[in-house]
């Protein structure tokens, strides 16, 4: 027997949670949420609460080691307990139990299990078979294993598994270069962990303004992590309890090795092609309301072709489910969507790169200021950090905000509105501030416009 809904969401996370959310009830639709392996998704239950908590703990041992002495402050070396750590990050999220009650409890039609394609408006879970007008496809997605000889001999770990381990790595090869690679890098460094990153591309964070890449590249590598760039790995080989890397100019032994080289979309199960969805290298191709080819079905998140973020995946959710009730007209856009990688210091961007303004055609300037010259970064002795802004030189327009500092994630989340609505490099410059804080570097980047 077919059992029919308003909306059926295949996925968990956040996109699909925000969906099922704003369709329950604003519109009183009858949902079903479909999940096969974790209820909540990545964000709270891996990616952002649970690899922040563990950069938190990272930060508290390195500064315990790096500056109490120097200040002043009396106690012994910092050690890390990793089986506590872990215990700590988990006492922070949900249970799966308490995962499906609260679901439940929300009105949704909870159905555990693999969910696949029979046609357009029909998915089947196991026995069951569901239809509905309606069909939101929020799967996420999942490491993506680089084709490497030897790649099957090695016990690597990933962004999920790393945060499970039980003892810290004598040694970690990281792959890739992006934001997980790069957080969880220094989270094992502090740790205590010898930490190489290995990167195909000439800087790391490869989406991010190449100069604040360079800076933050900087930090890193004052922390002692060895940062490889423009080379991939040629073979991994297994010899007793070490994995042996060989790169284009030598070889190094290591204990553990992490994937974070790029992502897959989870769309292989969900047989798409009895849908007739269009998808781009396993991803889901969607316009600016989300919408698919197919009439009835929307993608969002990670499984979407677009930006992968948790709130990118909720601001979709949302355009969706309105798009799906006939509610107004809003599209996508991303022209002001900030953005962060949570080291220390965090790398926070918002806007254009100086290298994408200049490909572009804007006749575009740029304006920096280096971190140790803020009073507030003098407090831990901070050697590398950025304040940098890409501007219109005719109209002054801020086209792009780039910081690397401690709290750049807050800094370019809080000029979202103001970046929206056309700011220039002079209302930056004529702010008032607070003083001593970290967000003053961007005045003092902005006043050197003024000469």
């Amino acid at each position: 027997m077919t059992e029919t809904f308003d909306l059926i969401v295949i996925g968990a996370g956040s996109g699909a949670r925000d969906g099922a959310a704003r369709a329950s009830r604003d519109h009183g639709a009858r949902v079903a949420l479909i999940e096969r392996v974790r209820w909540g998704g990545s964000c709270p239950n891996i990616a952002c609460r649970p690899t922040k908590a563990y950069l938190v703990a990272a930060e508290l041992a390195y500064t315990v080691n790096e500056l109490s002495d120097w200040m002043g402050v009396r106690c012994g070396r910092a050690e890390v307990d990793l089986a506590r750590v872990r215990a700590w990050k988990d006492s922070l999220r949900r249970t799966q139990e308490s995962w499906v009650e609260v679901l439940t409890e929300a009105g949704y039609e909870v159905i555990p299990g693999e969910a696949s394609f029979g046609d357009g408006k029909t998915v089947r879970v196991g026995d069951r078979e569901l239809t509905a007008e309606r069909i939101l496809i929020a799967t996420g997605s999942r490491t993506a294993v680089p084709t490497v000889p030897g790649i099957e001999d090695v016990d690597w770990i990933d962004h999920v598994s790393a945060l499970e381990l039980e003892q810290i790595p004598e040694s970690l090869l990281v792959v890739g270069a992006g934001p997980v690679g790069l957080e969880l890098a220094q989270i094992f460094a502090r740790f205590g962990s010898r930490v190489t990153i290995v990167n195909h591309g000439p800087h790391i964070a490869a989406r991010a303004d190449a100069e604040a890449a360079a800076e933050l590249q900087a930090a890193l590598e004052d922390e002692g992590i060895d940062v490889i760039l423009d080379v991939g790995v040629e073979s991994f080989a297994r010899e007793g309890d070490i994995t042996v890397v060989t790169l284009p100019d030598h070889i190094l032994g290591v204990t553990h090795v992490l994937l974070a080289s790029g992502r897959l979309p989870n769309t292989d199960e969900l047989e798409l092609e009895h849908a007739g969805v269009t998808t781009d290298r396993g991803y889901v191709v969607v316009d600016d309301r989300q919408r698919t080819n197919v009439g009835g079905i929307w993608a969002v998140g990670d499984v979407a072709v677009g930006p992968q973020f948790t709130p990118a995946a909720q601001y979709q959710a949302r355009l969706a489910i309105d798009d799906m009730f006939g509610v107004g007209d809003r599209r996508a856009d991303y022209t002001a969507m900030p953005t962060a990688i949570f080291t220390d210091p965090e790398l926070g961007a918002i806007g254009l790169t100086e290298e994408e303004a200049r490909a572009a055609g804007h006749d575009a300037d740029v304006v920096k200021h280096p971190l140790p010259n803020v009073t507030r970064s003098q407090y831990t002795r901070t050697k590398h950090g950025l304040f940098k802004i890409v501007f219109e030189v005719g109209t002054r327009k801020v086209l792009g905000v780039h910081v690397v500092s401690r709290g750049a994630s807050d800094i370019v989340g809080g000029l979202t509105p103001a970046f929206k609505l056309g700011m220039t490099v002079d209302d930056l410059a004529y702010m008032h501030h607070v003083y001593p804080s970290y967000s003053e570097g961007l005045k003092a980047a902005a006043e050197k416009a003024l000469a």
